[in-house]
């Protein structure tokens, strides 16, 4: 027994008759015929009572009409969910995201491609730029929305926004003199540092002869700004992150070198799943 054959019954069943129905399956009369002959021997039964007028089906053929349906229903609907998927129309995309980047996704491009393919959807895990590089990298997410700087060996980038730094301080206790804040102003300030951007910032002192002083380091923007707001000194963090969750003062800093980029990667000379690059060209052309 196969599909086709499984095909071919159901057909004869519904027109109760050979001769129109191997019309409408564009082959002959006789091996219709000997298909269903075919069917009724391996199954052991008849299916069909075979009249002048026409046919009809038997009691096991209404009720093997029934299961082959449903047969033929499933492979219907197996062959169109696999056609979406290969087509990149329906499936899962993991994506890997940053917690900065509440206030920058899902942006107007993510939104209008969940309308667009209601099939896909997404898993989303959240983490630090550096861990979800090595979930890119170990296959754990498709994709990842990061900040610079990391890694970018053997990765693929789409640039979201260039972010600039931004002080966040509490006016009860800390104010500058001049509109424009420089690395200068901060040379005698307690600061509150967000250890991602040590290097950076260090290596941008030092070219100036500034020597700073940490109040505070931590691992997360969050709580930089969560201190700097109860006073215990200046957050220098990515502007981005301090306009979502600053309660106090933000000030942005105009200095180039701590510029930091959002980005969406993913990894290059890799078998990308169709699904995953057609978001992926969306994405790009919503930027464009």
């Amino acid at each position: 027994m196969n599909l086709k054959q499984l095909r071919y019954f159901l057909i004869v069943a519904q027109e109760q008759q050979l001769t129109s129905a191997a019309k409408l399956l564009y082959i002959a009369q006789p091996p219709l015929s000997y298909q269903m002959k075919q069917l009724e021997k391996e199954l052991g039964t008849k299916l069909f009572i075979r009249e002048s007028h026409g046919i009809t089906l038997t009691e096991a053929g209404k009720i093997f009409q029934r299961y082959a349906q449903q047969v033929v229903n499933l492979t219907n609907e197996t062959t169109d969910e696999l056609n979406k998927e290969q087509n990149g129309t329906r499936g899962i995309i993991r994506m890997g995201l940053i917690s900065s980047a509440g206030s920058i996704v899902p942006n107007k491009a993510i939104i209008n491609f969940t309308k667009f393919y209601p099939d896909i959807s997404f898993r989303i895990y959240e983490d630090n730029t550096i861990n979800l590089i090595d979930k890119l990298q170990n296959g754990m997410v498709d994709i990842a929305i990061v900040r610079t700087p990391f890694n970018m060996q053997d990765l693929a980038k789409i640039d979201i926004i260039t972010d600039k730094m931004a002080a966040v301080y509490n006016p009860r206790y800390y104010s500058f003199n001049s509109n424009e804040l420089k690395l200068a102003n901060f040379a005698q300030q307690p600061l509150i540092l967000y250890r991602r951007f040590e290097t950076i910032f260090n290596n941008s002192f030092a070219q100036q002869g500034i020597h700073p002083y940490y109040a505070v380091k931590c691992d997360d923007a969050r709580t930089s700004i969560l201190w700097a707001d109860r006073g215990m000194g200046i957050a220098l963090v990515p502007s981005s992150i301090a306009k979502e969750y600053a309660q106090q003062q933000i000030r942005t800093i105009d200095y180039s070198q701590w510029q930091s980029k959002i980005q969406l990667v993913w990894r290059k000379n890799y078998r990308i799943k169709p699904v995953t690059q057609r978001f992926i060209d969306t994405f790009t052309n919503h930027l464009a």
